[in-house]
């Protein structure tokens, strides 16, 4: 399936019903007055953010999405059916812009979160409702309003816990293959992944995500490569893990290009948590995993893990789960007001 993480449509929420112009007529009843029934409102367009869906390839196909009409009223003051709302399933994640790079609104990050889009028409209004005391047949009614097509522009940002980074070939896919037994193309050749992969790692029953990001090279930053059009995916990790290829030669080198353009891209993904992982230490000398251990820890201030093809991956994957928990905990007490708990009272006891 193509990971399409860009969408423009064009939404129309369901006209209203027209009102009715109708009198009551039965055998021995003379003036039977006015019964005409008012129209139906028109369905809604609404968004719902699904965790079933992971990418924006339906809109490739469905680019105009239009509600159902309301039904006009009619006699016996009977009003018209409502139009039923069109619900779109769309990926957790996704932002709702008016216009390209436009201002948002609405951001769809929580399972069963819903946005209208584009709200029905008002149904008409029947003759039935115009009858007074000056006005017993009134031949008055309205028409259900008319709902305009305008587009809108959906974009989609991946949510996960950890978004592994590096430069091309540095091994994110099989990484996340062996973490998470996600099933990403894994080749001895720069740029295999071209669209981000999500993977989910059980531990201590708690799913870690993991996103495999497309590798970033000089200038990814102005479009260079895969450019900034996968950046915007870090924006939503939690925390990054750093893969850096311990066969690389400028081992610094390496780890400053990749978080130049983070930070070049935004200032936020440059400050973000990071753990920075050696990897494929098996293909160089243990002096050699020392030396650039320790080169990138001076320079970074990090943590920096060493990893072989045959090492464990579990207290990795621990170490990082204790991070995020702490984040939370973090992220809880910043929360916290102790006016609230048990005990304590904002508001001051009136004095008698």
């Amino acid at each position: 399936m193509s990971f399409i993480d860009e969408a423009k449509v064009f939404v129309k929420g369901g006209n209203g019903g027209n009102g009715c112009v109708s009198f009551r007529r039965e055998k021995y009843i003379e003036f039977g007055g006015p019964d005409g029934g008012n129209g139906g409102d028109g369905g809604s367009v609404i968004l719902e953010a699904s965790s079933a869906v992971n990418t924006l390839l339906f809109f490739r196909y469905h680019q105009h999405l239009r509600a159902e009409n309301g039904k006009n009223g009619s006699g016996k003051k009977k009003s018209g059916a409502s139009g039923r709302d069109l619900v779109i399933k769309v990926p957790i994640g996704t932002q709702v812009f008016d216009s390209p790079g436009g201002s948002l609104i609405a951001d769809l990050s929580t399972v069963g979160q819903r946005y209208v889009v584009a709200s029905g028409g008002k149904g008409g209004v029947g003759n039935a409702q115009y009858k007074s005391s000056t006005n017993r047949a009134p031949v008055y009614y309205t028409l259900g309003a008319v709902e305009e097509e305008f587009p809108i522009f959906m974009q989609l940002k991946v949510l996960s816990d950890i978004g592994i980074i590096g430069m091309p070939n540095a091994g994110k896919s099989s990484l996340l293959s062996r973490c998470t037994m996600s099933k990403t193309k894994v080749a001895d050749y720069p740029f295999t992944t071209l669209e981000p992969h999500l993977g989910v790692a059980r531990i201590n029953e708690y799913d870690l995500i993991l996103a495999d990001i497309p590798g970033l090279i000089e200038n990814a930053n102005e479009g260079a490569g895969l450019g900034h059009k996968f950046l915007k995916h870090i924006e939503r990790c939690s925390l990054l893990l750093h893969l850096i290829d311990g066969s690389t030669e400028d081992i610094v080198g390496a780890y400053k290009l990749v978080s130049r353009e983070l930070a070049m891209y935004s200032k936020e993904l440059s400050e973000k948590r990071e753990v920075i992982v050696l990897n494929k230490c098996d293909m160089i000398t243990e002096e050699e995993i020392v030396q650039k251990k320790h080169l990138l820890e001076d320079y970074s201030n990090k943590t920096v893990v060493t990893l072989s093809l045959d090492d464990p991956l579990n207290p990795l994957l621990v170490m990082l789960y204790e991070m995020l928990k702490k984040d939370d905990i973090e992220e809880e007490s910043k929360k916290f007001d102790p006016f609230l708990h048990v005990g304590y009272n904002k508001k001051k006891t009136p004095k008698i």
